[in-house]
């Protein structure tokens, strides 16, 4: 035990919960990060974007982390935005309309943009079609991608964000030093305290997110089988 320990009863608990909430930190982003890069490969292939996958920055802090990723959701919106302009502009209003409604079938959806994809692309193909219904005629953009954005914007400008995310593979004592480092002792309980509630909203938004990747990632599986 600790000298400080005599002193201060409660850190070996806090150590021990500040290691835990590190590893779910460090366990969302690294989800976040995967997520990501597979939705940038479906669309890299499918509907012949050039973005360029993320990583980790193992010696940065975790808003620079959060960064990377929401400027990665930034670039992806801009490209679906641009699909999104291209089959407003090649498809009548009726059916244009159809692909923004919820109550629409997909297939129905898929046979609309198939009609237009292959002047926007340059060629056609189903798992492309699919896969801009899935992430254009959806929430996905508008919804589940800007709730993470926020969440991360929300961790970041946080008293976490300037925690280092190095200090996650180390032993629970060097965690709780690190933390001690980046925030005033007065401030430890407000830390943790911080993590408990950012980490369930990120747990949530970054569930959402994973699912409807994952739901993009099967529709072009079934599409090109």
């Amino acid at each position: 035990m600790a000298h400080s320990d005599f002193l201060y009863p409660d850190n070996p608990r806090r150590r021990q919960e500040v290691n835990r909430l590190h590893q779910q930190l460090l366990d969302c982003l690294s989800d976040s990060f995967n997520a990501t890069n597979k939705l940038i490969g479906v669309l890299n292939m499918h509907l012949r974007c050039s973005l360029a996958s993320i990583e980790m920055k193992r010696d940065g802090t975790i808003k620079e982390n959060c960064d990377i990723i929401i400027q990665a959701m930034m670039e992806i919106q801009k490209e679906l935005q641009k699909v999104d302009e291209a089959l407003k502009d090649k498809l009548e209003p009726t059916l244009y309309r159809k692909l923004q409604d919820i109550k629409e079938r997909e297939t129905e959806k898929i046979a609309i943009v198939q009609k237009v994809i292959s002047v926007i692309l340059g060629e056609a193909t189903s798992a492309a079609s699919a896969v801009a219904v899935k992430l254009v005629g959806s929430n996905v953009t508008t919804g589940i991608i800007n709730k993470l954005v926020t969440v991360l914007a929300q961790i970041g400008a946080s008293l976490l964000g300037s925690i280092g995310v190095a200090v996650l593979g180390l032993g629970i004592d060097m965690i709780f030093r690190a933390i001690l480092g980046a925030v005033e002792k007065t401030q430890l309980q407000a830390a943790i305290k911080s993590y408990e509630k950012h980490l369930v909203e990120f747990k949530s938004a970054s569930e959402k997110y994973h699912h409807a990747i994952t739901e993009v990632t099967n529709i072009v599986k079934h599409q090109m089988k």
